[in-house]
Formats: structure tokens, C-alpha cells, sequence
């Protein structure tokens, strides 16, 4: 039996992904220089050559549209962790060095932060933008024994929902962001390592990711 060929994308199909992915990386570009709030989807639209209009036609709000954004923030930062992380040689190191790279960007980029007050949206984006990474990761430190997760995708689940309340209680100033470390911890913590052994992984020392908040 022959396969069926992919069906060939149409001019007005492609007009629309190529419109649509302009106006996303006007908006990163924007949302990166003046942030969210300040952002307007006027100058968006102009910068991405389309009319002020059909912005609409592909985003609902300017915060839809920043949801787009984040997905190619959290994707890109996901390549980026897997980049340095590749070069360790314990796979718990992989995991703890992910999500405290993760909750200082969540902390420190404004794109990030003025967006937290829609934690359920972020989480949801969070477990689909990095967690085919993420679980990966978790399942490999468990074979390997030093996690003991029998089921990583729901670890992961709950983890983007800690991350995301603990970033946004920093922001707010109602936990002080020395306590990183201890946020860590406790979030290493719901993989079975024990804590004696996710004190000590939460408190090693971190190179830098280049081009993190690009």
C-alpha cells in the first residue's frame, strides 16, 4: 500500500503561519526591550508589517500573545539548559541545575514575571514547552537510581505548579529570594532522593547559560 504524500501547504495557509510567527517575534523583540505591560500591539503589528488589525485575527489579547512568546522563551531555555547540562555526569545534576535555571528566570526576566499572576496558563505552558525534557531527564536519574519517580510526567506536573507559585511569591515579596536554595530543595525532595542528598545537589555551583534572557 502506498503512503499518502503530505498535503502541500496552500498560499493562504502559509501567509497566515508566516504572519503568525512575524508577530510573535516582534512581540519577543518588544516584550524583551520594554516587557509585557508597556508593549502595545499597534507597534507589535507595525513592527511584524501587518495590519493593526489582524493581529487580532491570530491572538485574542496582548497576553495570548505573550503566552506565544513564552513558549519560545521556555523552549529556548530548555535547549540552553540541555546544552550545559550535557556535560554532567550525574543525571540528578542534570534535573536539580533545570529547575533552579528555570526559577531564576522566572524571577529575573520581566517577560516572565508579568506574566505570573496567570500561574494556572504558565504551568500548563510549562509542562508542554519543557517537559518532554524535563521527564526525560527525571526517568534517567531514577534508572540510573538516584531518583526513585515511578511516575515522572506527574512529578513534573506538580513541579511547574511549585515553580511558578514560588516564583510569583518572590516577585511579590513574600518569600525572599535567598530562599532559592531551600525552594530547590524541597522540590527535589518529591523525586525520593532524600533531603540530605537534595541539599547537597541544590547547593552546587551553577555555570551560566549564555543567552538565557534573550
Amino acid at each position: 500500500m502506498s503512503e499518502t504524500a503530505p498535503a502541500k501547504e496552500g498560499r493562504v495557509a502559509k501567509r497566515q503561519r508566516r504572519n503568525r510567527q512575524a508577530l510573535i517575534e516582534a512581540a519577543r523583540d518588544i516584550m524583551s526591550v520594554r516587557g509585557v505591560d508597556a508593549a502595545t500591539m499597534s507597534e507589535i503589528a507595525d513592527k511584524a508589517d501587518v495590519g493593526a488589525g489582524t493581529v487580532y485575527s491570530y491572538f485574542k489579547s496582548k497576553d495570548e500573545l505573550a503566552i506565544a512568546v513564552l513558549e519560545t522563551l521556555m523552549h529556548d531555555l530548555a535547549l540552553q539548559i540541555e546544552q550545559v547540562t550535557d556535560t554532567f555526569e550525574d543525571p540528578a545534576q542534570v534535573y536539580a541545575f533545570g529547575i533552579r535555571t528555570v526559577l531564576d528566570t522566572a524571577t529575573g526576566d520581566n517577560r516572565w514575571k508579568q506574566l505570573l499572576h496567570r500561574s494556572e496558563v504558565i504551568s500548563d505552558t510549562m509542562f508542554r514547552m519543557m517537559g518532554p525534557f524535563a521527564i526525560r531527564d527525571l526517568r534517567r536519574a531514577s534508572q540510573a537510581g538516584r531518583f526513585q519517580v515511578s511516575d515522572a510526567e506527574l512529578v513534573w506536573k506538580l513541579t511547574t505548579h511549585a515553580l511558578i507559585g514560588a516564583a510569583l511569591a518572590i516577585t511579590n515579596g513574600q518569600v525572599l529570594a535567598s530562599s532559592k536554595n531551600q525552594i530547590v530543595t524541597q522540590l527535589l525532595c518529591m523525586t525520593g532522593i532524600g533531603k540530605n542528598a537534595a541539599v547537597e545537589l541544590a547547593s552546587r555551583q551553577r555555570p551560566d547559560i549564555q543567552g538565557q534572557n534573550s
